[in-house]
């Protein structure tokens, strides 16, 4: 396949990752402008280096280098981190791929593909996480997944404490949740009953 074509499929795929998967979900315009940034700049460079005889040792070296300075310089979700790498990898594909042919057309495509299912609203919908800071101190493990269950109105998975704060009466935890599905919303008033209500209102 001429480089070329391989060049216009990898636009085309970053701006089909970029402006048509992750900014209608995650709407941040600074990682739009890295996304594409990083994927021309990877294009070019590794359409340079696939005219030398060591094109692929160099494109790994690339690959890694780049992701170690963007990943240590701002602080990304998971989400945006597979975007990322995602945006890296279509770069790679589009300059280095001319020997792999149709291949690389493939492997673009199934990027896309995956990450189009793998970031679907709709995929695990029920399940999620939060760091919460409560205001008072909580230290028994069942009084407090009982007050996240009622404050989230989910079923809590697993708690994790991150600082216990008796000074100021805070306590800030990391919780895994999974919400209810239509079925399982009458059953939640017993669960929420286990806290008491008044305590959890009260504000110290």
């Amino acid at each position: 396949m001429p480089p070329a074509a391989l060049y216009a499929v990898d636009l085309v795929a970053v701006s089909i990752l970029t402006f048509a998967l992750y900014f209608p979900r995650h709407r941040r315009r600074d990682l739009v402008v890295a996304y594409l940034g990083v994927n021309v700049g990877v294009l070019a460079v590794s359409a340079v280096l696939a005219s030398a005889s060591v094109a692929a040792g160099l494109g790994l070296g690339l690959f890694g280098v780049l992701s170690i300075i963007r990943l240590r310089s701002d602080e990304l979700s998971q989400r945006e981190v597979a975007y990322y790498f995602a945006a890296l990898a279509l770069g790679l594909l589009g300059g280095l791929g001319t020997s792999a042919g149709w291949l690389g057309v493939a492997g673009s495509a199934l990027i896309l593909v995956v990450m189009a299912v793998a970031d679907h609203p709709r995929l695990l919908a029920r399940y999620g996480s939060q760091t919460i800071v409560l205001d008072r101190a909580v230290v028994d493990r069942a009084e407090l997944t009982a007050h996240l269950e009622a404050l989230l109105g989910a079923r809590v998975r697993s708690v994790s404490v991150q600082e216990l704060d008796l000074a100021d009466d805070t306590t800030r935890v990391e919780v895994r949740y999974d919400l209810p599905r239509d079925g399982d919303l009458p059953a939640r008033p017993a669960v929420a009953s286990v806290a008491a209500p008044d305590t959890l209102a009260v504000t110290r």
